[in-house]
């Protein structure tokens, strides 16, 4: 029987967990694999996607707070109750497109930072869903960009360590009080 992973759509003012931010050594250390899909991973989950929707966020991956797990929330359509969050565990591409596309991406922890990224148009990948159970997906536009951003964390890479135009990299950095330091440029 499918469990479901429910929680309300809303912003709480005390999010169960913290949030780690750019220059934090936490957010450049590779996720581990997870071995077993259980009910202690479930309420992780819940409480990543509380914390997701508390910070406007439409993805979250573990390590921006702290757990270093392969695992990754992500809610394209927070607006909408009907839409179910996607869960990713243990997610791997196994296909990118060859077209690229460039679009402005954000980062709950890089707050108010938006600059342009060149990415894959369509990722295709496999993972693990909530009940442990094996399955793939192929998604492009806002889905796919976001599932590729996500992914990125669990590797130790932000998506400012592959913006490339170094000017408004460090323009928009500074703006928000980050330093230039903690990019890592993605060869």
């Amino acid at each position: 029987m499918p469990i479901e992973i429910a929680v309300e759509k809303k912003k709480l003012q005390n999010p169960p967990l913290e949030m780690h931010y750019l220059g934090d050594r936490v957010l450049r250390q590779p996720a581990k694999r997870i071995s077993k899909v259980d009910e202690e991973l479930r309420q992780l989950i819940r409480e990543m996607l509380q914390t997701m929707y508390s910070k406007d966020g439409i993805g979250l991956a573990a390590p921006q707070v702290g757990i270093h797990k392969q695992l990754i929330v992500m809610d394209c359509d927070p607006e909408n109750p009907a839409n179910p969050p996607l869960i990713l565990i243990n997610p791997t591409i196994k296909k990118v497109s060859r077209d690229l596309c460039v679009a402005q991406e954000g980062c709950l922890s890089i707050p108010g930072v938006y600059l342009d990224v060149k990415r894959p148009q369509v990722v295709e990948i496999s993972y693990k869903d909530e009940n442990g159970r094996p399955q793939s997906l192929k998604a492009g536009d806002l889905l796919g960009r976001c599932i590729q951003h996500e992914i990125d964390h669990l590797n130790g890479v932000v998506f400012v360590d592959r913006v490339e135009n170094s000017l408004a990299l460090t323009q928009e950095l500074s703006k928000h009080g980050f330093s230039h330091q903690a990019v890592k440029p993605v060869a």
